[in-house]
């Protein structure tokens, strides 16, 4: 008595009509950008530019919009730190070598207030920017619509969590940079005092130990951002399920990770290459025709090319940082997703909570199917 369950035309693959057969089993769902079911390396990437091209409004939108707030609060600050030390500045600038140590003081006081207030605002906005482009993935996975108050309203919450988990992860990369700092300042006294500081060997090895680990760390706390989100957790709750999820796949999320970064350089390095060639040249100079040109000269050849040149440039330098921003979370978010999936069964809850219709009040209204939180 043969056994046939399984693999005849009443098995669950099906088969041929009249015979024996295989069909291949039908593919994934797939009600958004991704399919339910583990990811690959080129679903992981290839749904980053997806969810980029069909979300493009609340994903670069709100990045234009935080990058607008940043750039005019900065200037704000700067001209305030300018008017409250523009009788100091005058003074140092008159005599640099007379200066007075108060007048010093009071430029570097108001001027690093100015720079730790702008880094700290900035650091809110890049957390900012990480909970919308979680939260608009949480939709475009669902094959949602999303737009740009409702994004505002998920992320904007989820905030100061993801800004939590920025700065503990800041504090694992402030290791090795505060090794170099050391390194630099220990090389510098013993070549101009002929007299070791410490021993800058030693720092050098601290330094070469400390890189693996940081990058190691950082891998592994890479999950947290999008758990803050999309789970509401807290920082270090977060971080605590970033080393759950990530045990067994590092190496996968690192590579990934890496191969995400090297496309987002490469990219940055296509859009600006034009901007190298187009970048405004002096005349070429010849010996018999005329005299030789000094600077001042050359200068004011090249001021009515540069100031469109620099315009450019910067809406360029604008464009690939919006681009960098918000593709590297989209590839990191992904991965987490694709993690869950794999561990966790999240396809079978993402497929039940696609399939239900949108509240009246849209996905954010609370209670919605699609709310934050809702899908854990």
């Amino acid at each position: 008595m043969s056994d046939s369950s399984g693999w005849g035309p009443s098995g669950p693959y099906g088969g041929a009509p009249g015979g024996w057969g295989w069909m291949p089993p039908p593919p994934p769902p797939k009600p958004g950008v991704i399919p339910l079911a583990p990811l690959g390396v080129d679903t992981v990437l290839g749904g980053a530019f997806v969810t980029m091209r069909r979300y493009a409004r609340p994903l670069f939108g709100l990045a234009a919009l935080v990058g607008l707030c940043l750039a005019a609060l900065t200037l704000g600050m700067a001209g305030l730190a300018y008017a409250a030390t523009a009788d100091q500045l005058h003074r140092i600038s008159a005599a640099p070598r007379t200066a007075d140590w108060t007048d010093i003081r009071a430029v570097l006081v108001a001027f690093g207030t100015m720079w730790a207030v702008g880094l700290l605002v900035a650091l809110v906005a890049n957390a900012f920017i990480q909970a919308s482009s979680a939260a608009t993935l949480h939709d475009a996975v669902l094959g949602r619509r999303a737009h740009i108050g409702g994004v505002w309203r998920r992320a904007w919450p989820r905030t100061p969590s993801v800004f939590g988990v920025m700065l503990l992860m800041g504090l694992i990369v402030v290791i090795p940079l505060a090794l170099f700092a050391l390194m630099s300042v220990a090389l510098v006294v013993s070549v101009t005092t002929s007299e070791p500081f410490v021993s800058v060997g030693a720092i050098f090895l601290l330094l070469l130990l400390s890189v693996p680990l940081t990058i190691w760390l950082y891998v592994l706390f890479s999950f947290a951002p999008a758990a803050a989100v999309l789970e509401g957790a807290s920082p270090l709750t977060a971080m605590r399920r970033s080393v759950r999820l990530m045990r067994g796949t590092w190496w996968r999320t690192f590579g990934i990770t890496l191969l995400g970064g090297l496309i987002a350089v490469i990219a940055s390095l296509v859009i600006r290459l034009p901007l190298m060639f187009a970048m405004p040249t002096p005349q070429p100079y010849v010996p018999s025709a005329q005299p030789p040109p000094d600077a001042a000269d050359v200068f004011a050849q090249l001021i009515p090319e540069m100031g469109p040149y620099l315009v450019l440039s910067l809406i360029v330098g604008v464009v690939t940082q919006m681009f960098s921003m918000v593709f590297m979370p989209l590839v990191t978010n992904l991965l987490y997703i694709d993690q869950r999936i794999r561990r966790e069964g999240l396809a079978d809850v993402l497929m039940r909570v696609a399939v239900i219709p949108e509240s009246p009040g849209g996905p954010d209204a609370p209670g919605a199917p699609g709310a934050p939180g809702s899908v854990q």
